[in-house]
């Protein structure tokens, strides 16, 4: 029978552990001595680590997926955040652009405010503001309704104007609103003088809120490009010295004793809210009938020829 000691002998063949580690530690440190001296391995190594790659990779494998998809949900998580406040932007930016028109809106009403009550109304006139409630619903018809009416003492013939000149003339009172007629309105007539010579005339609406006309003006009268007309006070209607209008186009063609004038108005009739309602004029003396000075010429002649 085989002791211990001898199974022990049998097995245990070869170098010792000792043996081993120093001999592989000497082959080691040659094998680098040789690597580095003269690159011998340069070629077993690359093949080595073509043959190690696929295992590296499929070893990295669960942490890159797990990176990813870390990743992927980070991005979503960031993209919804993203689009949250880009969407809330949006709407600051709306209400930012809102509230600009609003405020620069309201700096324009405040600043024609500033220029009808700095106007200098002579003390023959007083002048209360209005308001542009409502517009006139027929595109052919240049009219407003401003919010104030009888219960404010208006009446029909009053004078409507802005910071710049004449808008209108009040044609209608109701009890709390009236109707203002804008000049532009068609045939509406307003009379004025060239500003530059004094010559009368008077100017009709055209229909149009940018237009307007001198009719039946001789193709020979002093009239030029950029004349401004002012109200001539002529008829009791216009306070004299407003301005009206300003010529921009003349037409003269022989063929026709008349020339075709083409004007703009100079007051926002279609732009402002506010305006000044001037007091009425002091009536004038009624303008004698036509038949009943003809027959008080015919008394006259007859009495001088009884005489």
């Amino acid at each position: 029978m085989i002791d211990g000691t001898q199974s022990f002998r049998f097995f245990n063949r070869g170098p010792s552990p000792v043996a081993r580690l120093v001999f592989f530690a000497v082959l080691s440190l040659l094998l680098l001595f040789v690597d580095a001296r003269y690159r011998y391995l340069e070629s077993t190594r690359s093949a080595l680590s073509v043959l190690v790659s696929p295992i590296q990779q499929l070893a990295t494998l669960p942490g890159a997926l797990w990176q990813q998809a870390s990743d992927f949900f980070v991005t979503q998580s960031m993209q919804r955040d993203l689009i949250k406040q880009n969407e809330d932007l949006k709407l600051r930016h709306e209400s930012d652009a809102a509230q600009l028109l609003l405020l620069q809106a309201l700096q324009l009403e405040n600043q024609q405010l500033r220029n009808l009550n700095g106007l200098p109304i002579r003390d023959e006139f007083t002048s209360q503001l209005a308001e542009i409630i409502y517009a006139e619903r027929d595109v052919f018809k240049r009219k407003v309704l401003i919010n104030k009416g009888a219960n404010a003492e208006l009446r029909v013939g009053q004078v409507v104007m802005d910071d710049i000149g004449i808008v209108g003339q009040i044609t209608r009172v109701y009890p709390w609103l009236s109707e203002v007629t804008l000049i532009t309105e068609k045939d509406h007539a307003v009379p004025v003088q060239v500003l530059r010579n004094g010559l009368r005339t008077i100017v009709f609406g055209a229909g149009n809120t940018s237009q307007l006309s001198l009719r039946y003006m001789p193709t020979s009268a002093d009239i030029q490009d950029d004349d401004v007309l002012v109200t001539s006070g002529i008829d009791g209607i216009y306070p004299p010295g407003i301005p009206v209008a300003k010529v921009v186009k003349i037409e003269r063609d022989p063929a026709y004793p008349f020339a075709h004038v083409t004007c703009l108005p100079l007051a926002g009739v279609d732009k402002h809210r506010n305006l000044l309602i001037l007091s009425s004029l002091p009536k004038l003396p009624e303008r004698p009938d036509e038949k009943s000075a003809a027959a008080e010429a015919n008394n006259r002649v007859k009495a001088r020829k009884n005489n």
